[in-house]
């Protein structure tokens, strides 16, 4: 994989994400909204402590741009004693894992539905354990980069929040996108990249399930994706 010179924007990050609306939700999912929403929707007008939000929780998982909420719900499922929260703006992935939430009462998944960076200038340092960017918009054009998600200033507030040893997953199938990523993490405080066998980035996370966006891309040719796995070092290291 062939590292590229990253163009930075001395402005900093713009907004990562393009439309928040799509096809109209239909009814059940628009109830959804007026009533579930609001129930697990985090407060950023004050502190927001995951470990307060899930008080019994061993671990704290937090996924931006969960898209419909698949790999969230999963691990929530499968992670019970574990606190997820979920940070999307598109209003149709938001439906569907809404719809997933009521109609198997999962009850460990609480919600952010605007731009992350709000939320994580609220949270406190260490207070995540794992932290997920899966299959995000890879703006393609370069004109578009400055609205990539993985920016410098994106990557400290992620080290700050993250706890010593923690992990940050980030997936992609885009190899443009995956080498952006790497030469911001080789250059960003806070993070390393764990030794690992050359091709074994294109191997999926342990019990990973394909979610529906990495289906449709198989579908249209995409068939190679990078499942790259940082760690957060310990700042007294």
């Amino acid at each position: 994989m062939t590292l590229k010179p990253i163009p930075q924007d001395p402005r900093g990050p713009r907004a990562f994400f393009g439309r928040r609306a799509g096809k109209k939700l239909h009814k059940g999912q628009q109830a959804l909204f007026e009533t579930l929403l609001p129930a697990l929707s985090l407060d950023i007008s004050v502190p927001v402590d995951p470990r307060a939000v899930f008080p019994d929780a061993q671990r704290i998982h937090l996924e931006i741009g969960y898209g419909g909420g698949e790999h969230l719900a999963r691990m929530a499922r499968e992670n019970p004693e574990d606190g997820f929260i979920g940070c999307e703006v598109f209003a149709g992935g938001i439906g569907k894992l809404l719809e997933t939430i009521d109609i198997e009462g999962i009850e460990n998944i609480r919600l952010f539905s605007d731009d992350v960076i709000k939320l994580l200038a609220v949270m406190p340092a260490a207070s995540v354990d794992c932290l997920y960017v899966l299959y995000p918009d890879p703006w393609p054009k370069p004109r578009h980069h400055k609205r990539r998600l993985i920016q410098f200033p994106v990557l400290a507030e992620f080290a700050r929040v993250l706890k010593p040893g923690g992990t940050f997953r980030f997936a992609t199938d885009i190899e443009d996108y995956a080498n952006w990523t790497l030469a911001h993490i080789l250059k960003a405080p806070g993070f390393t990249w764990p030794p690992c066998a050359p091709g074994t980035w294109h191997t999926p996370y342990p019990g990973w399930q394909a979610t529906r966006y990495e289906i449709k891309a198989r579908r249209q040719g995409r068939d190679t994706s990078f499942y790259l796995e940082f760690k957060r070092t310990d700042p007294q290291d």
